[in-house]
């Protein structure tokens, strides 16, 4: 290509599209290679060659246009730029799934085996201490059972009450506004109701704790991988948490209450298992202070998460492996026992309140929030219809897929653009106002009625346009909580629910779903993905008794075997929704079990389950995981990334290290901590021909560092710090850690010394500087280390691994493809 013609296209409105690229001319040809934006800038400093002159000519809105092709130049020029904003826009954008934040800092679970830690522990060498010790972790774990039961019971009585006292309002002015043609009344007193609840609900999240947002599953999941949450488990969470769930649900919002109980369980674990309770203004009761680590408290909220779930569902065992599966990292034997006692503690106390609230509390029959409920027959299935259900998994598993794509598009867009406090509470009560409004539009729009009884005798119903005694059925799906609704798809009589009020509601509560998750408000999104797919199940259901009305291995009528195949159906649908958008398997199965009451239907669960966990992770991961990437939280996957066995420990590591001596002047502490983010700090011993250089003595923490300053252990150098302190002086300030600016040192107190012997760890974890990175992610991910120093043959420390080195490569696969990608670690 001639330097003319280059010249010609560089000077042309399409030449925006080089802004980030460097052109390279050598004889008559030239070659285009991308640059940094760096190296932009930099370019741009450097004085352009002239450009030829070229004349422009005005259109009539005083927009420049060239001579040569102008209209075709100015609209690809456009074309361009909005294609470069949606690609900056975009799922490939590294600022969110590609990246990992600073600000998320590891647990500390390994024991700092000081001299102060061996000092106690010399106390408690008895038998009597170690059976103590036990029998208070199983007393622990057993109210942790009985205080999530209490909650769950309680949250349950008032959402039913208040919800059935609004639901009966609406259904009043429904049924006389129809007949005197004053339908605007129902419409704006039920938007208007959910406008003031959901901005309540939002209000409290957003301004007292913005960690009780969503379900606060992915934070679980987060904390007990390893990852320090702050805010996560304080007592405003536990009140932002619990009443943001009610006003969410009584708002109108496509939520349900079962996935924020796994939250609110283990704020409560935590806060048992710490012996405190903390208030505003730094203000707490406190019981005792034996428990107070990382270690404890992690095990403590597998059992608040399983509990949780155990309650909301009535499924201990289902609980208990929802947190061995999709929460906990660590586990154990001993751990299993002690989980799965609190899982059933909280059923057997749930089922027992709930029972007592509806008046007869011997009879046991609501071991749950939610409970499927039996089918009227056994759940039973054929051969030939296991192909049905296959295809019904394909269908959750891209149904899934999409809701995934859809909601992290709104996330992205909500971090970017709604990202001020009373931007997020004006969405959440839109968000109210439409779900309000489009299910209203859909009762009056369409006029399916039905003299079909519903399953629920107590359930809401409004005739709108119907006549003789007749209902519409759309009613029933919106004039009730989101449980409701899941109990009319599973189990209302085969003609309840026409095909096209199936239809607009799946579209609805989909787009409905999609738009709610994320929200500033308390919300879970079992049950909405669960009614979605019984809704679409429930047509195939249909479908399939109109294509083979009669099934003579069943000895009942014809109607009877509709209802029981619909259901069935509507089962079927709602697992394959479920697990298309969670992509969990063993858990949910035996969830789904325990909630029927029908151990036969196992199999078909476990098979659509499964494909659908398939289909949706061909496109992309799942809902949890993929919150948790935008978030940028580091957590570590159960093995360590492939074709990693050339990287060593020097490969990863950060360094240069900053490093204390075992006595250590204040002033240069307190510098160190103001200056640096490092959380560990090795002590060396200080080589007077090396500076700043010696053989590793040991790891102190930052967190120790500040109660040593912040309780003055310090002295002029050769004398003896006045006080003494201990390790409960350390656990009095967790979990809630001091910040440099708090502390407060003299002129003078600047100039002495500390010594840190009694207080670093003498024997931190450490690899040699050739270790493979396959075993350096073993043994961190193995041990639930923070740190893990790298060390030279000279026994000096060179480097640092931290969570966020090892987190950075990560695999995935999308669409049959398996990809290892490094992050990038940024602030935020």
């Amino acid at each position: 290509m001639r330097i003319s013609a280059v010249w010609d296209f560089l000077s042309s409105p399409c030449s925006e599209m080089l802004e980030l690229v460097q052109i390279t001319i050598l004889d008559e040809d030239f070659h285009v290679t991308p640059v940094s934006e760096e190296e932009h800038e930099l370019n741009n400093r450097v004085p352009s060659r002239p450009t030829p002159e070229l004349k422009f000519e005005l259109d009539d809105e005083g927009d420049t246009l060239s001579n040569h092709n102008s209209i075709t130049a100015l609209l690809s020029s456009k074309f361009r730029d909005i294609q470069k904003r949606l690609k900056q826009y975009g799922i490939e954008s590294p600022r969110f799934r590609k990246r990992l934040v600073s600000k998320w800092e590891s647990l500390n679970y390994d024991v700092c085996e000081n001299v102060l830690y061996i000092k106690e522990q010399e106390k408690y060498k008895s038998k009597k201490w170690v059976t103590l010790r036990w029998l208070s972790k199983w007393l622990v774990m057993f109210s942790i059972g009985i205080m999530t039961a209490l909650l769950a019971a309680t949250i349950h009585f008032v959402v039913e009450k208040l919800a059935h006292l609004k639901f009966d309002l609406i259904k009043h002015y429904f049924d006389d506004c129809a007949k005197n043609n004053c339908l605007y009344q129902p419409a704006l007193m039920w938007m208007g109701i959910n406008l003031v609840i959901t901005v309540a609900g939002a209000a409290l999240v957003t301004f007292l704790q913005p960690m009780a947002a969503g379900s606060g599953i992915p934070y679980i999941k987060s904390y007990l991988n390893g990852v320090k949450i702050p805010g996560l488990l304080t007592f405003r969470a536990f009140v932002a948490k619990t009443l943001g769930v009610v006003m969410s649900i009584l708002g109108g919002l496509a939520c349900g209450k079962e996935g924020p109980m796994a939250h609110s369980g283990s704020i409560i674990a935590a806060g048992l298992g710490r012996g405190r309770i903390n208030f505003c203004n730094g203000k707490s009761i406190s019981f005792y202070s034996a428990f107070r680590n990382d270690h404890e408290i992690r095990d403590f909220m597998a059992g608040g998460a399983a509990s949780g779930v155990s309650s909301a569902f009535g499924a201990p065992i289902g609980g208990t492996l929802f947190s061995l599966e999709e929460a906990a990292s660590f586990w154990n034997q001993d751990l299993t026992w002690r989980v799965f006692f609190s899982s059933m503690v909280a059923c057997f106390a749930t089922n027992f309140l709930i029972s007592a609230i509806n008046g007869d509390p011997t009879k046991l029959t609501d071991p749950g929030l939610v409970r499927f409920n039996a089918f009227k027959f056994d759940l039973k299935f054929d051969l030939i219809e296991i192909p049905v259900f296959i295809f019904m998994a394909v269908i959750g598993g891209l149904s899934g897929a999409l809701f995934v794509v859809m909601n992290y598009k709104l996330t992205v867009f909500r971090k970017r653009y709604l990202n001020k406090n009373w931007i997020k509470i004006i969405e959440a009560g839109l968000v109210a106002m439409v779900s309000a409004a489009v299910a209203f539009g859909l009762m009056v729009g369409i006029n399916d009625c039905t003299d079909k009884a519903p399953f629920d005798s107590h359930a809401v119903t409004a005739a709108v346009y119907c006549t003789d005694k007749k209902h519409n059925s759309l009613s029933t799906l919106f004039l009730t909580t989101p449980e409701g609704c899941l109990k009319a798809l599973l189990h209302d009589p085969f003609e309840s629910h026409g095909p096209v009020s199936l239809v607009a509601f799946v579209l609805i509560f989909f787009l409905l779903g999609v738009w709610t998750y994320g929200l500033s408000v308390s919300s879970g999104v079992f049950i909405p993905s669960l009614a979605i797919g019984a809704a679409w199940g429930r047509l195939v259901g249909i479908g399939v008794a109109h294509l083979m009305p009669e099934n003579p291995n069943l000895g009942v009528n014809s109607s009877l075997i509709k209802q029981l195949d619909v259901g069935k159906f509507a089962l079927i649908g709602a697992a394959c929704q479920l697990g298309g958008i969670l992509r969990t398997t063993i858990s949910l199965t035996v969830i789904i079990v325990e909630c029927t009451d029908d151990i036969s239907f196992g199999l078909p669960i476990m098979i659509v389950l499964m494909i659908s966990k398939w289909v949706g992770d061909f496109i992309t991961t799942g809902l949890y995981d993929m919150n948790v990437e935008v978030m940028g939280i580091p957590t570590l996957p159960f093995e360590c990334p492939p074709l990693c066995d050339d990287l060593r420990a020097s490969d990863v590591m950060s360094h240069p290290l900053a490093t204390f001596k075992t006595k250590e002047k204040v002033e240069n502490i307190y510098r160190m901590l103001k200056e640096e983010t490092f959380c560990g700090f090795p002590v060396i011993e200080d080589d007077p021909m090396a500076p700043g250089k010696g053989k590793l003595k040991g790891l102190i923490l930052r967190n120790q560092l500040l109660v040593l300053l912040k309780k003055k252990i310090f002295c002029p150098e050769g004398q003896v710090p006045p006080r003494n302190i201990t390790i409960k002086d350390f656990r009095d300030f967790y979990p809630v850690y001091l910040k440099v600016s708090e502390i407060d040192l003299s002129d003078e107190e600047k100039s002495y010394v500390m010594d840190l012997k009694p207080y670093y760890n003498p024997s931190p974890y450490t690899v040699e500087q050739k270790f493979s990175l396959p075993r350096v992610f073993n043994l961190f991910r193995g041990l639930g280390l923070r740190h893990l120093i790298v060390t030279d043959e000279k026994n000096m420390p060179m480097g640092m691994v931290t969570r966020k080195d090892l987190a950075k490569f990560r695999v995935g696969s999308k669409r049959g493809l398996v990809k290892i990608e490094q992050l990038k670690i940024e602030d935020k």
